[in-house]
């Protein structure tokens, strides 16, 4: 229906002329003439007709009381009535933009209507408290959460996120927990009273389980939380999950105290720091067996005949390796540990664990070797071989700049589709 009037509005009868059959002003009472609108439009007439019968030298009387007053002394019967046809001008052509307007405007309300009538919002109602992946504060305000989508350029060789990009989602989301807690200061995840003092965090301790991993294109959902860590410390844990599942990917718990940027030194917190992150202490714990003794250097238990230990040298930080802060990542330092890990260990081998004891910065001009002592057979096939490694990462010079140690455990058939059904469901 709006069509055809859309159609009848461009394409009028013939012999119509709505132009001609308006009258052209009120009259002196201010009286609208009957076939014009409240807008000024004029109307169509009810018929088309030819020529017009105007009456000439013809005038409006007025009215005075309701009675009409001829101020000019002119009698109507003198009048003539003389035929009279409206000329053809480009503004007789035109068709009227009110039924037009009309048309249009009820097109476009049909087509809303039938959109809002269409399935278009997703199954999960999460997705649209954060549709572009900034994360959000839940659980009171002591819990932050953030979404993250698996790319294509985030997987290894066995078709799974390999352990940095995981490592990168939790570092991510630590920042973006600051940020949006709106305690985000001048440094990377200082706080502003922790920029008043120039001080900055940095890890001492790091632990991970590792339960499966995802696959190109999985959503994975990522919850961190603070807690304190001692009188000058704070730590942070993780737990992610697989987001469609809710099957438990890695959890994670650190340790972290402050630095001096300037003097490169560490620092006791301050109570004004303490007063602007204790809001957010949050007593739970995403690990509960925590590696409490230290970690043994490669090399020390080296007794056995089974222990071989490997080396890698001449490992130089790239320009791209160093933060805000003028040091290497932590992250880049788990790439630089592997860099050790003999081949036949990471081809047949899943990484299941890791706990990692930073014990010095790293510079943009440190020179670094690797050492990897690997404990136990790497048995091709069998299905209960683990292996467990010592890692030392050190400058050239013999200074520690990272201890680790790490379990390996064979690794599961990976589907095309993802692995997320390869592993039972934890409680979280």
């Amino acid at each position: 229906m709006a069509g055809s009037l859309a159609a009848s509005a461009f394409f009028p009868g013939p012999g119509a002329s709505p132009a001609a059959s308006a009258k052209t002003s009120k009259n002196m009472a201010g009286e609208l003439p009957e076939n014009l609108s409240v807008r000024g439009i004029v109307a169509k007439p009810g018929a088309p007709s030819g020529n017009m019968q105007v009456k000439a030298q013809a005038q409006a009387l007025p009215k005075v009381n309701g009675t009409k007053v001829n101020h000019k002394n002119m009698s109507t019967d003198s009048e003539e009535a003389i035929p009279y046809s409206a000329p053809k001008t480009f503004y007789n052509q035109l068709p009227d933009w009110s039924m037009l307007l009309a048309a249009v405007t009820t097109i476009f309300l049909a087509a809303e209507k039938q959109w809002t009538l269409l399935d278009w919002k997703p199954k999960k109602p999460d997705m649209l408290v954060d549709t572009f992946g900034f994360g959000r504060i839940i659980q009171d305000g002591l819990v932050f959460r953030q979404n993250f989508l698996i790319r294509s350029y985030e997987i290894g060789a066995d078709r799974t996120a390999s352990i940095e990009t995981l490592m990168n989602h939790l570092q991510e989301t630590a920042l973006n927990h600051v940020k949006t807690a709106g305690l985000l200061g001048d440094g990377f995840g200082a706080t502003p009273e922790m920029s008043k003092r120039n001080l900055i965090w940095v890890v001492s301790k790091i632990q991970l389980l590792v339960e499966q991993y995802p696959s190109w294109g999985d959503m994975v959902q990522v919850d961190t939380w603070v807690a304190a860590a001692g009188k000058n410390g704070m730590r942070r844990d993780w737990h992610v999950r697989d987001y469609n599942s809710g099957r438990t990917i890695l959890r994670a718990t650190s340790v972290w105290v402050m630095m001096n940027k300037n003097t490169r030194r560490l620092s006791k917190m301050p109570d004004e720091v303490r007063a602007e992150i204790g809001p957010y202490f949050n007593g739970r714990s995403a690990i509960s067996e925590e590696q409490s003794e230290k970690l043994a250097k490669p090399g020390s238990n080296s007794d056995s005949d089974e222990t071989k230990q490997f080396i890698r040298k001449g490992l130089t930080p790239r320009w791209g390796d160093l933060d805000v802060n003028q040091h290497v990542n932590n992250v880049k330092y788990i790439g630089w540990i592997l860099e050790s890990a003999p081949i036949s260990i990471l081809e047949k081998h899943e990484l299941a664990s890791m706990t990692l004891d930073y014990r010095k910065e790293c510079g943009r001009d440190s020179v670094l070797q690797s050492l990897t002592t690997v404990a136990g057979e790497c048995a091709d096939g069998h299905p209960n071989s683990t292996i467990q490694c010592d890692h030392l990462l050190q400058l050239e010079s013999g200074a520690d700049i990272v201890k680790a140690h790490t379990e390996w455990r064979p690794k599961r058939a990976h589907g095309g589709e993802g692995n997320m059904g390869f592993f039972p469901a934890e409680s979280a």
